[in-house]
């Protein structure tokens, strides 16, 4: 196993909401995410209000890559503390192989994860940058409504924090239909999203502006690594699509605006009914 980073001294302070309402043992808590907007949960509202919406309300379980999942906070736990780490392995033995000639070692996708690790760990500069709390609960409001927010590294005396992400490829594009243009994985998925709202709790909680940094690592063998900084026209935008879109959301929550179906995802597929027809010149999706 590889040597774990040196803990730093921390610098947080505690927030009375966030002490009292959310914990590392509740953080994840269904409960919780009906109380508190995410940037995970806003992001699966805009990607479709209707599947978001069962889910929110325990009506639906989406399908889960949970492998990969799993792999991410395999990672994420490493770099929190070796007691983290620990637990998190000790919780998920079907990382270990039970048959075959690879019996009793680590599988495939979990050694990909152990060589993210070592690409990360061994590097001078991320070892520099990674300095700070770790795992960090944040609570505020964004346009009237309650938020919650947890940061993978906070560093308040040097006014930044740092979120760790993996990928395929750092470099791989990806089509946006809105666009008609290539964009790289950060946007595709909508991180200047998350960065925005974890930079505004942060400021809301402990008086700090910070500025965000994303540290990528590849899936590749041997692993791509990258820090990567977001343009603050990025995050403004971001913080124009919440509050352009908070209110609709919330009307869907609490049911006084109908939920809308994107027509393509799980869900939908799976409460689709043949209600209409369409011609095989309308069959292709951007």
């Amino acid at each position: 196993m590889i040597k774990n980073l040196s803990k730093t001294k921390s610098t947080s302070k505690t927030s009375s909401t966030t002490s009292e309402t959310l914990t590392p043992a509740n953080y994840y808590d269904r409960w919780t995410d009906q109380l508190f907007m995410s940037a995970t949960w806003f992001k699966k509202f805009l990607a479709c209000e209707a599947e978001a919406l069962a889910e929110l309300q325990g009506k639906w379980e989406p399908c889960m890559k949970s492998t990969a999942l799993v792999v991410g906070n395999w990672l994420h736990s490493y770099f929190e503390s070796e007691e983290a780490h620990a637990k998190f392995v000790d919780e998920h033995p079907e990382a270990i192989s039970s048959r075959g000639p690879s019996k009793g070692h680590l599988k495939k996708e979990f050694k990909t994860a152990e060589s993210m690790i070592e690409a990360l760990a061994d590097d001078h500069d991320f070892n520099l940058l990674y300095q700070g709390d770790k795992e960090v609960i944040v609570t505020g409001e964004i346009g009237g409504y309650p938020w919650k927010g947890k940061i993978d590294c906070l560093n308040l005396k040097q006014g930044y924090f740092v979120d760790l992400k993996t990928t395929d490829d750092i470099y791989k594009s990806y089509w946006n239909p809105e666009t008609r243009e290539k964009e790289p994985f950060v946007y595709a998925y909508n991180y200047p999203l998350q960065m925005a709202v974890y930079q505004e709790l942060i400021k809301q909680q402990f008086g700090v502006t910070c500025k965000p940094y994303i540290v990528a690592v590849s899936k590749q063998d041997p692993p791509d690594k990258q820090a990567i900084d977001l343009p603050e026209y990025r995050l403004t935008n971001a913080m124009n699509q919440i509050l352009g879109s908070q209110q609709h959301i919330q009307d869907v929550i609490k049911g006084r605006a109908d939920p809308i179906q994107c027509g393509h995802c799980a869900y939908c597929r799976s409460t689709k009914k043949l209600e209409s027809v369409v011609s095989a010149d309308n069959l292709l999706i951007d």
